[in-house]
């Protein structure tokens, strides 16, 4: 393969933020064919590090060398005509415009004298996506796109673009279990072209696809070795600094009353086609119930119904026995209900606003935070820390740019924000998505706690693992209804992926 790249090598990599020593003295190297894997926890510096690989930004020591030849990229167009291309865990894409319009933005062979020819750009998108069985709709909007339908909108991307060495940030992050695996399948297929850098935090990921595993702690590479000489315990002991295990819903409570009830709600997607077909659940207080489906399939347009961000058509949300279909997201979040939506960056933060504002963008009229419009930055300021501190994110300071942390940080504002509030119900949407087993055994602990509280949570993840792990019951979703509600004792992975495929027992 013309300019194929051999080996890949970073040494002695240092790169400082106000206040953070983001890579300290890494080395990693990378040969012909293999796929090496990165791990650490949220904050470890991964992602930094590769922003340094892509030219994102610029390392203050160290040096990079392609084939022995040292490179400097000034910038990301650099390193895609040095044959890098890189998937990132925030995707890259333009809401208002068509994958193939967003496709033809880097892919420079379309582009002639005068002219653009999205001809040429839509038939090499189709050409890559059959060639890989990365569906996509050439001819969809963004915004019009799951995160999964995005993801991989990415990875048809950078596979346009020509890449020789390809740097997967979380690809997996939004896929199926199906999805993960014939990604996996790909990947491998694809070493005898290219070399490969994983970012993941799903170990058993990790162990299937990669040669050589180099594990961040704290901005530093604590261990460099072959995959297949540790077990995946044995590597989230290395990142972490501790053992890890994820708890598990053991309580055998009776819940109580049922305090959401949705009766055959029909609600249309943004491509106003019906997403919500006459679906109904009940949740009582005290009890998860976990929603398991393939992405798509109405998900995210029922958790945006029930919080007031879709217009119900038709059919009843009760909360608490009060009707609040069509209610407005304030009027939602008055009645109680807490909120973890999917899209962390967009939805669940604002990205410029301090730490310390995000805890409070529901509650800043409070008098507990404000007194006649002037805001108490005092005790502001205590929550904030307190909640820092009890929730364990990990930042310079309460005045740090939420958008500036790693995703399980951010995760951790919201959930801490969303907990705080004492909610009388919590919708919890893709709670641990992209992050690392520290923070997912965090997050997993606090939803339980909050079920021995008494409140009712709703779980919908993709996770098979985390849903049969954490609910007491399973709801199924496929095309807008749900297929069947077992109960945690019936749930099989077997038995799920059946359902979850649209065949009914």
């Amino acid at each position: 393969m013309e300019g194929k790249i051999t080996e890949l090598r970073m040494e002695h990599i240092t790169k400082r933020f106000p206040g953070v020593l983001a890579s300290d003295d890494i080395s990693i190297s990378v040969g012909e064919g293999e796929v090496l894997a990165l791990v650490g926890e949220n904050g470890a510096g991964k992602t930094t590090l590769m922003n340094i690989l892509m030219g994102l930004y610029q390392p203050d020591e160290g040096r990079i060398l392609i084939n022995g030849s040292e490179v400097r990229f000034r910038g990301p167009e650099d390193a895609f005509n040095a044959g890098l291309g890189m998937v990132h865990q925030q995707y890259m894409l333009v809401q208002n415009m068509t994958v193939t319009e967003n496709i033809a933005l880097g892919y420079k062979k379309a582009w002639q004298p005068f002219r653009l020819s999205l001809s040429d750009v839509r038939r090499r998108v189709v050409e890559i996506s059959e060639r890989y069985s990365l569906s996509v709709n050439p001819d969809a909007y963004i915004w019009q796109l799951s995160v999964g339908e995005q993801q991989r909108v990415e990875l048809v991307k950078t596979l346009c673009l020509g890449a020789r060495f390809l740097i997967l940030d979380e690809p997996t992050s939004a896929l199926t279990p199906q999805e993960t695996d014939e990604l996996i399948a790909l990947l491998k297929n694809m070493t005898s072209e290219l070399s490969i850098i994983f970012i993941s935090h799903k170990l058993q990921e990790v162990k299937a696809l990669s040669n050589k595993v180099s594990i961040l702690r704290h901005g530093k590479v604590v261990f460099s070795g072959n995959t297949d000489e540790h077990s995946s315990q044995d590597i989230a002991a290395m990142m972490t600094g501790h053992s890890i295990e994820l708890p598990k819903n053991v309580d055998k409570t009776e819940p109580g009353n049922v305090v959401l009830s949705i009766k055959d709600l029909c609600v249309m997607s943004d491509r106003k086609t019906l997403a919500l077909n006459h679906l109904s659940l009940d949740i009582r207080e005290g009890e998860i119930v976990g929603l398991a489906g393939v992405s798509g399939n109405g998900q995210r347009e029922l958790s945006e119904a029930i919080n007031g961000l879709r217009h119900v058509e038709s059919g009843s949300i009760s909360f608490f026995g009060k009707e609040i279909a069509n209610f407005t997201p304030r009027q939602v979040i008055d009645e109680g209900m807490g909120y973890i939506p999917e899209e962390r960056n967009t939805e669940g933060i604002v990205p410029s606003f301090s730490i310390r504002e995000n805890f409070v963008l529901k509650d800043v009229a409070e008098r507990q935070f404000s007194d006649k419009a002037i805001v108490k930055k005092k005790a502001l300021d205590e929550y904030a820390e307190t909640l820092v501190k009890d929730f364990d994110v990990r930042c310079p300071g309460i005045n740090t740019a939420a958008g500036s942390l790693s995703g399980g940080n951010i995760q951790k504002v919201i959930l801490a924000r969303e907990i705080e509030r004492k909610p009388r119900f919590l919708i919890a949407v893709y709670p641990t998505r992209g992050l690392d087993l520290g923070a997912v055994e965090f997050i997993h602990q606090q939803l339980l706690a909050i079920r021995r509280e008494g409140i009712g949570v709703l779980l919908i993840s993709e996770e098979l693992d985390e849903i049969m792990d954490l609910s007491d019951r399973i709801a199924v979703i496929y095309k807008g209804s749900i297929q069947k509600v077992l109960e945690h004792d019936e749930a099989t992975r077997a038995r799920l992926g059946v359902l979850m495929a649209g065949v009914s027992e």
